[in-house]
């Protein structure tokens, strides 16, 4: 189940084993904190990345995945707009940093990208699982080796998901869908940040 300014949306659910890690967040919780690195490799915590601003944050598979390459294309046309509202918009996925460097069409995403390829964020968000043997092999017929994406061998990947938080690091968006295909409207996205300034300008 997603849930969209307070209101639960169900989704699409689909087989995969879950990670230990922490519950997911819910709308009016802080936002979680983990280290996650840039593309140089350089470390960062999410509360330091977002203290004190408005922030879209948004976990996706990695460069490999065409539906999160579409989505991030999509992202980039609501950027003026956020960044005219002081609303930054960041994207966390299992790369590592050189892989988020080789992001296709990485020149035309005026945004941040973030590496998560230890998958702290993904646990401590409650969106990681491990993706089986089956579809390991499954990916690598295709092409995709996510060892060789991440660095690790861990085989965990994120939900793709959305979240929203005000300048305080109050969630007022949660969007978790198991199903990879699905994802959230960038204009869906755009509302509930703006509405997020308006609430942290009260």
């Amino acid at each position: 189940m997603t849930r969209l300014l307070g209101m639960p949306v169900f989704c699409l659910i689909a087989l995969a084993i879950p990670v230990s890690g922490a519950d997911m967040p819910k709308v009016g919780d802080a936002i979680p904190n983990a280290m996650v690195r840039d593309e140089k490799g350089g470390e960062v915590s999410i509360h330091d990345l977002v203290e004190g601003k408005p922030t879209v944050l948004v976990f996706y598979r990695g460069g490999w995945c065409p539906f999160c390459t579409k989505h991030l294309a999509e992202l980039s046309g609501i950027v003026k707009p956020l960044d005219d509202a002081g609303v930054q918009l960041l994207a966390v996925s299992m790369d590592r940093p050189e892989k988020i460097a080789a992001t296709p069409d990485r020149d035309k995403l005026p945004y941040r990208l973030l590496s998560d390829s230890d998958a702290a964020a993904a646990k401590a968000f409650g969106i990681a699982f491990t993706v089986d043997d089956a579809t390991i092999t499954k990916y690598k017929g295709f092409g995709i080796d996510l060892e060789d994406a991440s660095g690790r061998d861990h085989h965990i990947l994120p939900h793709p998901a959305v979240f929203v938080c005000d300048a305080s690091g109050k969630l007022c968006l949660v969007d978790v869908n198991p199903d990879y295909k699905v994802r959230v409207p960038a204009d869906t996205i755009l509302k509930a940040a703006l509405d997020a300034t308006k609430r942290s300008g009260d």
